[in-house]
């Protein structure tokens, strides 16, 4: 009995079936929605992939000291004068010196440090995360960051989520 192999060149899977007489061949249609999740036939859907994305007035991110379960910056970089400037940024009360929290906003955002910004290379040269596995990573981050922060029932986690679930990959 021969055997047929069947390409679905949109997933790169490979199907082999041994054709029986009388048996209708089922076909799963796989494609893509313009909100970037994959639709498999019978109604199943992948998971969509979160896109990070800051949310305006969280500043999570701006609370230096965050307390043990947080990597200190001797953990983090290499650098001394990374770990100096890190240092040289924590108030008294643990936030950054340049978070202004009645705006909930950075006074030199547009300024900041190098380590201040989420982005993929940022990542990747800090933490080893690979540029793939970005969105993934920096997103669980500001998860565990915000719930540290600010609960895991708070405004912020909720206004994030939302966020993230919602992000198009190429920014539309």
């Amino acid at each position: 009995m021969s055997q047929t192999i069947n390409t679905f060149p949109s997933c790169n899977v490979l199907c082999s079936m041994k054709p029986k007489q009388k048996q209708q061949q089922r076909q799963v249609s796989v494609k893509k929605n313009s909100s970037s999740s994959v639709t498999l036939g019978f109604g199943a859907t992948e998971k969509k992939e979160p896109v990070w994305k800051c949310i305006e007035g969280c500043g999570a991110c701006c609370k230096l000291e965050k307390g043990p379960a947080f990597a200190t910056p001797e953990e983090i970089f290499t650098d001394p004068l990374d770990i100096e400037l890190y240092k040289s940024l924590v108030g008294s009360d643990g936030w950054c010196k340049h978070y202004d929290k009645s705006s909930r906003k950075c006074s030199i955002y547009s300024d900041r440090p190098y380590f201040c910004r989420v982005e993929p290379d940022i990542f990747k040269s800090l933490y080893g995360i690979e540029n793939k596995k970005f969105n993934k990573e920096a997103c669980s981050s500001c998860i565990d960051t915000i719930k540290a922060i600010y609960g895991p029932q708070s405004k912020e986690l909720s206004q994030f989520r939302s966020a993230i679930r919602s992000s198009n990959p190429n920014g539309n």
